[in-house]
């Protein structure tokens, strides 16, 4: 039954309000919310007037609009009697009214008593999300709103997930030649290179194929189990790999190790989530930042605990597991850091919004919809979907990505080739250096790049710019590898003093360009767009980074089996293929194919 301002009072206290068919729950008092222009009321509609037009898409023939002059298309319903909606929903505790005679209220809007008057407010500020009792997501937003400093200890406990995450592909590279040979699948020795590529390949080709679905299955259960997962597939397919007896067993485990830690993604999210908006660019810069401290750890881990029966016998003996076992070591270590980071999981808070119950989604989608908001909100939803597909057709966007694509085929397979050139005999114009060797070097020039972009790239970025070192870079990284079949001269102190500097400046030159080309890629689009743009980035750097590793280990065998008898003895084909890869790309970064925004041609 309406009042004289066309609103209905419910038997229990509170205004009763028209529900949608689809909404229908079950109470007998409806306190799903409806839209109108004012808000939303927590049972009813008794604080504003529900936009006719929108009501009329409702299609309730159980109630209607009513009639009466004063209410302005107030909806009434014909049934006002009792219900049992005080005893469903929580009661309206902000009211200064007696108990008894409070509006029931589902904690979003405003309650009233049946003389009209409205009780406190309780729906939050236009675009604010509401807090749930007994949501993960919203209880870090609550904690992050009252607290304005940094969270250190969720930084750091993301810090070492994404360090001991990216071990297992830094620390293979300086034992993978001396782990194939031992397994003996390959018929020669030039045959190495062949099926050390196809290992190295397999983790990036079970990255490849999970993104997408560890994506997904991050939105939908949670960032925090998508990570302990992840974690514990390092922890067991990591060890497992280094127990390796046979050359598909290793393949198999590593496989399965990059289909099953898909923290990739889903790591970024969380890091911009545990905190305060400013605080954002801290956070993902701390999972850059973890990666390029593996490329310190992980090659050392590699090239000093591999072997361990040959390099310290004094300590590990040849009939112990690591004896028998001889790569095992350094999987081991870095299981027991990731059995460490899982355990540090337990103390992360998840950051994704849980709601119990179909409704609130109805709630926040009549929300987002109310009064004259709801043509906006869904010509926004439009625009968003149609500017998703247009990423596609975004030419400065595409040639970026394609840049990175290409510049991330060539750094993959220089990481394989250097790795397995640099132990390879010297009958086959390599370097005959140990695994500890490798370790060393790799490790050297890890550490070189984390000085280079924490205290030399910010001022080439400051007075060049980010893009324009790109060409440069690019230029002398070609010319730089062009050398690298003449080492194989030099022997000795020598030969490790120019190893050493070789590689730590072609690093140097690959991380100036994977600078510019995350730049490129970023401004090719609105910050609306940069999460679509750099999902699409990723998918296809992840495909390019699955085929360079194989590629390269085809390569390397056939240039160790083809010396002479062609015009380049066959390590100088090798680097010379490998710089072609860069030659492209250095053609792609000008006109017609490179296309730059406007605010790089500012810059």
């Amino acid at each position: 039954m309406s009042n004289r301002d066309g609103r209905v009072v419910c038997g229990c206290g509170s205004y009763r309000a028209a529900r949608p068919r689809a909404l229908l729950f079950g109470q007998a008092c409806a306190a799903t919310p409806l839209l109108y222009r004012g808000g939303i009321s927590g049972c009813g509609l008794a604080h504003a007037s529900l936009d006719r037009s929108a009501f009329n898409l409702m299609q309730m023939p159980d109630f209607y609009v009513s009639s009466d002059p004063g209410s302005s298309g107030t909806v009434a319903s014909p049934e006002p009697g009792p219900s049992a909606c005080a005893a469903s929903y929580r009661t309206d505790l902000t009211s200064s009214r007696p108990e008894g005679e409070r509006g029931c209220s589902y904690g979003l809007g405003m309650a009233g008593g049946e003389d009209g008057t409205a009780a406190a407010p309780l729906l939050a500020a236009a675009g604010e999300r509401r807090c749930r009792e007994g949501c993960p997501g919203c209880r870090v937003e609550e904690a992050n709103k009252a607290r304005a400093g940094i969270p250190y200890r969720n930084f750091l406990y993301i810090w070492v997930v994404c360090l001991v995450a990216a071990l297992p592909i830094q620390s293979l590279f300086p034992y993978l030649y001396f782990m194939i040979r031992d397994l003996k699948v390959a018929k020669e020795e030039q045959d190495i290179g062949f099926y050390a590529g196809f290992v190295g390949a397999t983790y990036f080709l079970g990255r490849t194929i999970s993104a997408v679905p560890w994506g997904m299955f991050a939105d939908k259960y949670g960032r925090k189990p998508c990570i302990v997962i992840s974690i514990l597939s390092v922890v067991v397919f990591n060890t497992l790999f280094g127990l390796s007896t046979t050359y598909w067993m290793a393949i198999v485990t590593r496989g399965l190790l990059g289909l099953l830690c898909g923290i990739l993604g889903p790591i970024k999210a969380y890091a911009s989530e545990v905190c305060r908006k400013e605080h954002q660019a801290l956070g993902i810069s701390l999972v850059t930042s973890s990666r390029a401290i593996a490329l310190v750890i992980g090659p050392a881990i590699g090239g000093f605990l591999a072997q361990p029966a040959k390099k310290y016998p004094n300590l590990f003996s040849e009939e112990s597991i690591f004896g028998r076992f001889p790569y095992f070591l350094p999987c081991f270590v870095i299981s027991v850091l990731a059995a460490g980071s899982c355990i540090a999981c337990i103390w992360l808070p998840e950051t994704l919004h849980f709601h119990n119950d179909d409704k609130v989604e109805a709630i926040d989608e009549l929300e987002a919809q109310a009064g004259d908001s709801k043509l906006e909100a869904g010509n926004a939803k439009e625009s968003r979907g149609e500017s998703t597909k247009s990423l596609l057709k975004n030419w400065q966007l595409m040639s970026a990505v394609t840049l990175y694509c290409i510049f991330s085929l060539h750094d993959t397979a220089y990481l394989e080739i250097f790795s397995l050139w640099s132990v390879s005999s010297r009958k086959f114009r390599g370097l005959s250096l140990t695994s500890q060797d490798v370790g060393t070097v790799l490790a050297i020039s890890g550490f070189g790049i984390l000085v280079y972009q924490l205290a030399i790239y910010p001022f080439l970025a400051k007075y060049f710019g980010p893009i324009k070192p790109f060409r440069p870079a690019a230029v002398l990284s070609i010319l730089l590898l062009a050398t690298y079949p003449f080492m194989a001269n030099l022997q000795g102190l020598e030969l490790k003093i120019l190893l050493n500097i070789a590689s730590l400046l072609k690093n140097m030159f690959a991380a100036t360009i994977t600078v510019a080309c995350n730049i490129l890629q970023n401004t090719a689009v609105t910050q609306e767009q940069r999460g679509v743009a750099n999902g699409i980035s990723v998918t296809l750097m992840s495909m390019f980074k699955a085929v360079a590793p194989a590629a390269a280990g085809i390569l390397f065998s056939w240039a160790q089996k083809h010396l002479s008898g062609l015009f380049l003895p066959g390590d100088q084909i090798l680097f010379l293929m490998l710089n072609m890869v860069s030659v492209i790309g250095l053609v792609l970064t000008f006109k017609p194919f490179l296309s730059l925004s406007n605010v790089m041609r500012r810059s």
